[in-house]
């Protein structure tokens, strides 16, 4: 492998405290109906709003939304990139993610906001950070986080009072550990000079099957509720979705991993073999076990492993925002960045989909919910295009 570079170890650590924050291992919060109202007492399935509802982990709350591209510029609106830029050196979150400051990071352009009028009304229940644990009911050993009762406890609430078509699951990312595989990778570009996907391997495979036999559990509680509001199981669908990865292949990185680049400047900080080992093993990995379990429990399979290809953080086929490439879905990345300055917005939101990457699942949705109910399919982008250029194509 390449030598590691000259630097102290002090100096790169000073460099890779972000890391520690790094990935979809973040924290939950608050519940809310986020468009379309709350509903009215008097409904029951097949009557009443249609809605649509979201449930699991960082990577379907909104996570990263409020960015708009990758920008090297650290003041005002980051190029344009930073949504939540108020004037001069003022900041307001809440412009994206709602007044709620708890952590659960439930954007405006969440998938269930950005899947367009498939519904009346958009419930996003997930939260940043969330495990399997944080889906099932608290009477099946679910457990509340950040403030918030189990989101399948919450879940029978909006069943109560709205007609449920369809419900989005994405969860088991942080059960697996990513923001620990995230940082350990990190850690072995910037300190080490060696790799991780060997040890990191090992860890996802001893617990892929007890996290996989948990989202499961996590359909079944979904599937509990929905009975016992009176729904039966073909009045509505879940649809069970995988993860995209937030970067590309080593031979697709834009930097070279010999300097501090794919640090400093592209925030991507690891070494082409773990690239690879992320984007052509551990993701698949996860989405061929993600429908395995959907086609066990009846539900649908959205299958995001190819969503970002060559969109991702540092892809050669995308670009930084600057003055001369100004943010655009048709040509910017759609991840959030590692930024090991330190100085744009929290930890939490770095790794996950940004503003346009949102957009992006969330033309997926809609485009899924326009099949019929069975099966599974992949959704991919269209090189060139903004999300009006996502397709489906079997799942692989």
């Amino acid at each position: 492998m390449i030598g590691f570079r000259n630097v102290s170890k002090n100096r790169a650590g000073s460099r890779v405290r972000r890391l520690a924050g790094a990935g979809m291992v973040v924290p939950l919060a608050v519940s809310a109906l986020l468009a379309g109202g709350a509903g009215t007492s008097a409904a029951s399935p097949g009557n009443g709003p249609t809605a649509v509802v979201s449930m699991g982990d960082s990577y379907i709350s909104g996570e990263g939304g409020r960015w708009k591209g990758n920008s090297l510029t650290n003041s005002g609106s980051r190029t344009g990139t930073d949504r939540a830029w108020v004037s001069g050196s003022s900041y307001d979150p809440s412009k994206v993610y709602g007044a709620t400051a708890n952590g659960c990071d439930r954007s405006d352009s969440a998938e269930v906001r950005s899947a367009g009028p498939i519904a009346d009304v958009a419930v996003n229940l997930a939260c940043s950070g969330a495990v399997t644990d944080n889906v099932f009911r608290a009477s099946n050993g679910g457990v509340a986080f950040k403030g918030e009762a189990p989101q399948a406890d919450q879940l029978a609430g909006v069943a109560a009072t709205n007609n449920v078509k369809v419900i989005a699951l994405s969860v088991g990312g942080n059960d697996l550990g990513f923001a620990d595989i995230i940082q350990e990778c990190a850690y072995d570009f910037v300190l080490w000079g060696s790799y991780c996907y060997d040890d990191q391997q090992a860890v996802v495979t001893q617990k892929m099957d007890g996290v996989m036999a948990k989202v499961g559990t996590s359909v079944d509680e979904i599937r509990a509720v929905m009975r016992g509001a009176g729904y039966a199981d073909s009045a509505y669908r879940i649809v069970l979705q995988s993860y995209p990865s937030p970067i590309p292949r080593g031979a697709e990185n834009r930097y070279t991993q010999s300097d501090w680049s794919r640090l400093n400047t592209g925030g991507c900080p690891f070494w082409n073999k773990d690239s690879d080992w992320a984007r052509d093993s551990l993701v698949p990995q996860i989405a061929d076990r993600l429908k395995a379990v959907a086609s066990a429990k009846g539900a649908q399979f959205l299958d995001l492993r190819d969503m970002m290809q060559g969109r991702e953080v540092c892809a050669k086929a995308s670009k930084q925002v600057t003055t001369a490439a100004p943010a655009s879905a048709k040509t910017s990345e759609w991840a959030r960045w590692i930024d090991s300055s330190q100085t744009q917005g929290p930890i939490q939101e770095d790794m996950h989909p940004n503003y346009f990457g949102q957009l992006a699942v969330g033309r997926c949705l809609s485009l899924i919910y326009a099949q019929p109910a069975t099966g599974g399919f992949g959704c991919r982008n269209t090189a060139g295009s903004d999300q009006s250029g996502m397709y489906l194509a079997p799942a692989n």
